[in-house]
């Protein structure tokens, strides 16, 4: 069992930056595969980052390349969302989750992928 506690949300102005950390507890995070996944009000909670095991593999959706960053530290048993460039519509409540499933690499960005899950940090990004 992983436990997963987000943090680092917070009301920002557009352009801004913010930096999510997760953390985690009860197993190792360098044998899981991680993603950040975001949910805005009325939306379904849509893939945003991940990042191999290994860190050797990132990957981002289109809407946040060139502004987001994901990174690990499996010393220290935590995974970052570094963001830059905020705009209102990154808006939302942010999840980290762990995958170990197997067809991970070519699922990435769907959350049946990912076998635990943080109970999110708000971001608002204001105009």
């Amino acid at each position: 069992q992983v436990q997963l506690v987000e943090s680092g949300g917070g009301l920002v102005q557009a352009g801004g930056s913010l930096r999510l950390s997760c953390a985690a507890s009860g197993r190792t995070l360098s044998t899981y595969n991680m993603g950040w996944f975001r949910q805005a009000p009325g939306k379904e909670r849509e893939f945003v980052a991940a990042i191999a095991w290994s860190g050797g593999n990132t990957y981002y959706a289109d809407s946040v390349k060139g502004r987001f960053t994901i990174s690990r530290d499996n010393a220290k048993n935590t995974v970052y969302l570094q963001m830059n460039s905020l705009k209102p519509e990154d808006t939302a409540v942010f999840y980290c989750a762990a995958s170990d499933a197997s067809y991970y690499r070519d699922n990435y960005y769907n959350r049946a992928a990912y076998r635990y899950w943080g109970q999110g940090t708000q971001v608002t990004v204001s105009s």
